[in-house]
């Protein structure tokens, strides 16, 4: 009797890192925590503290508190990065918003090794927000806290690794079953697109629907209407309140001077790369502006031409 070949191992590792600041082409790693998964099932871990001999900017320190002093006695990046990248070996990369964790490991490889790393990656972020669309936040947090994981030590790299690793299997189940469900109805991809469009064009009506409601009640309230209370409990009231607007050149030095700038004004995050994308800006300007950067993320969306838009 033939004897039956065992089943393929599958192996991933959840990761974790804290970085000296967020723009991976000038910033380094300081710590990496790395969870070994085996067909879902936590085998092996691995972390340690990296001195990069950078500055740490205080913003990150602010998120993951590591100071200079905590890293001068870890090991530099030539002693530790074979290491990290052989507990990594070829497995599946699995993190959070994985283009960040990601795209340091892949600088630090071709910066020390003159060659990228050829993993593949995962990002729970996005199999999260594919799962449960109806929350608001994406982030760790709520993934945690939705799956009943470990919450403890966050913001440091073996604490977020970890609970992410407890939690990432029960996600991972769930993204599948969605995204199985899903391929069985590619064959009827061109009647759920007629479908999207009318659904579109519904909740098109009832926004004009509410919009209509809410101008009777407005009229209500000025001819001298009082409060309502609905047979629920809810209380149908009124606001008026008058809105100014002001000339920013004038008041940019006082917002700043009473620390309200950074709420006051919301920055254009798409206008700024532009700006560091186009021709019309210094090399200079653009090295300010990059160094700057608090956050990478990645975006995957369609979109839907109408008629009138198509070129001819």
């Amino acid at each position: 009797m033939a004897r039956q070949s065992k089943a393929k191992k599958e192996i991933e590792v959840v990761i974790d890192v804290e970085t000296t600041g967020l723009d991976y082409t000038r910033e380094k790693i300081i710590e990496f925590a790395g969870v070994k998964l085996v067909n879902g099932k936590i085998e092996d871990t691995f972390e340690t503290l990296i001195n990069a001999k950078q500055h740490i900017r205080k913003s990150s320190q602010a998120i993951h508190g590591i100071t200079e002093e905590d890293l001068a006695d870890a090991p530099l990046e030539e002693e530790i990065f074979p290491k990290i990248f052989e507990f990594i070996g070829d497995a599946t990369i699995v993190a959070h918003n994985a283009i960040f964790d990601f795209s340091f490991l892949n600088k630090t490889s071709k910066r020390l090794y003159e060659k990228p790393i050829e993993n593949n990656y995962i990002d729970t972020q996005m199999m999260f927000k594919e799962v449960y669309p109806q929350y608001e936040s994406c982030g760790l947090d709520c993934l945690v806290n939705v799956f009943n994981g470990n919450n403890e030590k966050r913001h440091r790299a073996m604490g977020d690794a970890m609970a992410l690793a407890q939690c990432y299997p029960k996600l991972k189940a769930l993204y599948y079953q969605k995204y199985n469900w899903q391929l069985s109805q590619i064959d009827h991809v061109e009647y759920l697109f007629e479908r999207y469009l009318r659904l579109q064009s519904a909740i098109n009506t009832m926004q004009s629907e509410i919009q209509d409601l809410r101008s009777i009640f407005k009229i209500y309230f000025e001819r001298g209407g009082k409060e309502i209370q609905s047979n629920t409990g809810e209380i149908l009231t009124y606001n008026h309140k008058k809105t100014f607007s002001y000339d920013f050149a004038q008041i940019k030095d006082v917002l700043d001077e009473i620390g309200a700038l950074p709420k006051a004004v919301k920055l254009n995050n798409a206008f700024v790369d532009r700006l560091v994308m186009g021709a019309g800006v210094s090399e200079e300007a653009k090295e300010i502006i990059k160094s700057a950067r608090v956050e990478i993320s990645e975006n995957k969306s369609f979109s839907v031409i109408k008629p009138d838009k198509k070129q001819g």
